[in-house]
């Protein structure tokens, strides 16, 4: 017997196929109609506390998943959650933004209904400045065309998309799904390409000091085996940035490190600027991957691929995908001998944590035992601030096993970020660094990782308020915050599950406290680690001098 659909059925028969297992979000009445389709259909509804974190959540599902999704209503919920989409936007993430809206009759009339802003479509027009394609659904003979793309779209691009529902239209009987046409991915010209290849295999060959720079696009188009059968093939070694750290496993013999510019170790700066041919696949010079852009590198020798294009020197080629690229290459490279093929320095190995019990609590001790816990069973989560800038020295050994806002840098993204990991990888357990300034911005959210039985481990620095703003310029009152009893919010906002709230001010309570966490494996645990005002990582330090240095050259 043939199915009826509804415009609703569509959608998440839609987002069903293209791997959304769950949706994140929260009700209002524009959106309830909906919500309830979504109850019947097999998604599981992830209620958040707000739609920032709902954006949160999905943007940290997709991360994982391949694709997310966040369901709001109209106008109050929609513009809460556009700060998530614009993240998601910058940082190249697959987010869908759903939306319910008023009745298409209401619009029509123009009548003043609770939510609007000014006009009927303000939102949409906000939200196509963040999106790759952005749609308001009026039509059900025509919405499932629409879906398909603006869905295609998001997918093949792997940048949000908008889905705006009037609620008159969630129940409106459609078509049913056909064969899901997707968009047509991006192509590559072929004799541009043939000739870019070309033209990199003769400087690999000439190369005494051949290196690859992995980039954040590895990661976002899932590009992370074909660079590492690219280096394996050519034998030559390769290094990170914080944005696209852990994208090749740093395990690997022939990994040389993070690179940062003037931050980075100085083994690491030197064999990458030195490089007569460096491989820059999918790495963006921005701010906080470059040192404040402290590096020192040659255009001349170096290949530099991102966004569809490749710049070698002078010379530029259009339209050349980062996949065929690398494939491409792959397949043309001819190995280097073993001497050239590895780092100029292994990769240090990592230390084990041995506690002084009595001795006070510090940053870098801190960063050590946390570095000593992680395994590859643990997704971490490093929030922009102090817990970002220690995270290139933590040992990320399998790959996509790291997360970090790194160019977006909203604070507050975390918490709510490993919600979404929670969701889409059950047999990891997301570990969360972050401030207690970044960790105010969306702290509710444990509340929703307890009530889902997530087994997050949430590691709050607690140096009385924003220690970033603080090393950044001359401090000011703006930077103080309220001191909360950060410890017993699992018990304030949990249901008598057994989640765990732990403070810790020495090595030797904080040693007590990983070993807590580490047999309380399957519950929510949050360790307040209390540090003096001030103390952070040499990263934060590094990038305070830098800063500043930069304001007075200004």
């Amino acid at each position: 017997m043939k199915e009826n659909y509804t415009v609703s059925r569509y959608i998440l028969s839609r987002l069903r196929e293209i791997g959304v297992k769950h949706l994140f979000g929260v009700p209002g009445d524009y959106v309830l109609d909906f919500l309830d389709a979504v109850i019947d259909s097999p998604i599981e509804w992830v209620g958040t506390c707000n739609e920032l974190n709902a954006g949160y959540a999905a943007d940290g599902y997709a991360r994982t998943n391949g694709i997310g999704a966040a369901v709001v209503t109209y106008g109050v919920g929609g513009l809460s959650i556009l700060n998530a989409a614009a993240g998601a936007f910058a940082e190249h993430v697959p987010l869908i933004v759903i939306s319910g809206a008023p009745p298409a009759g209401r619009r029509e009339s123009g009548a003043l209904v609770h939510h609007l802003v000014s006009n009927y479509y303000l939102q949409l027009e906000i939200f196509k400045k963040v999106t790759v394609d952005a749609t308001i659904l009026t039509d059900p003979n025509t919405a499932p065309e629409e879906i398909d793309r603006v869905l295609g779209q998001c997918v093949s691009r792997r940048l949000p998309v908008y889905l705006e529902i009037p609620v008159d239209i969630t129940q409106a009987p459609c078509r049913a799904p056909g064969v899901f046409p997707g968009a047509a991915p991006p192509v590559s010209d072929e004799d541009s390409l043939t000739e870019c290849v070309s033209e990199i295999v003769e400087m690999l060959d000439n190369a005494e000091h051949p290196l690859m720079l992995a980039g954040v696009e590895l990661l976002r188009f899932g590009l992370g085996a074909d660079a590492l059968r690219l280096v394996e093939t050519a034998e030559i070694p390769f290094a990170t940035m914080l944005s696209s750290k852990s994208v090749l496993p740093e395990l690997h013999p022939q990994f040389a490190g993070i690179y940062q510019g003037g931050w980075s170790r100085e083994v690491v700066r030197g064999q990458v600027e030195s490089s007569d041919c460096l491989l820059s696949l999918g790495a963006w010079i921005t701010d906080l991957d470059t040192g404040l852009f402290s590096m020192n590198l040659d255009h001349r020798r170096m290949v530099f691929a991102e966004r569809g294009e490749v710049r070698i020197g002078n010379h530029y080629y259009h339209h050349i995908q980062l996949k065929d690229l690398i494939r491409t290459l792959t397949l043309a490279a001819r190995p280097r001998s073993f001497l050239s093929s590895h780092p100029a320095e292994a990769l240090h190995p990592r230390k084990p944590f041995v506690a002084e019990p009595s001795q006070a609590l510090t940053a870098s001790r801190l960063y050590e035992c946390l570095d000593d816990f992680l395994d590859d069973g643990m997704v971490l989560l490093s929030e922009p601030g102090d817990a970002f800038c220690a995270a290139p020295e933590f040992h990320i050994e399998e790959a996509e096993n790291f997360i970090v806002q790194n160019y977006y840098s909203s604070i507050g993204y975390c918490t709510p970020a490993a919600l979404g990991v929670a969701m889409a990888r059950p047999e990891k357990r997301p570990v969360v660094l972050t401030g207690d300034g970044a960790f105010q911005m969306t702290a509710q959210e444990i509340s929703t990782l307890i009530r889902k039985r997530c087994p997050a481990l949430i590691v709050l620095i607690n140096n009385d308020g924003y220690l970033v703003e603080r090393l950044l310029h001359e401090d000011g009152p703006y930077n103080d915050i309220q001191m909360w009893q950060y410890s017993r919010l699992p018990g304030v906002l949990g249901d008598g599950s057994g989640a765990v709230g732990l403070r810790v001010a020495t090595e030797g309570e904080l040693a007590e406290a990983m070993s807590v966490a580490a047999r309380e494996k399957d519950r929510f645990v949050l360790i307040e680690a209390c540090l003096r005002k001030g103390d952070c990582s040499e990263g934060l330090s590094r990038l305070g001098e830098s800063f500043r240095r930069a304001q007075v050259k200004k």
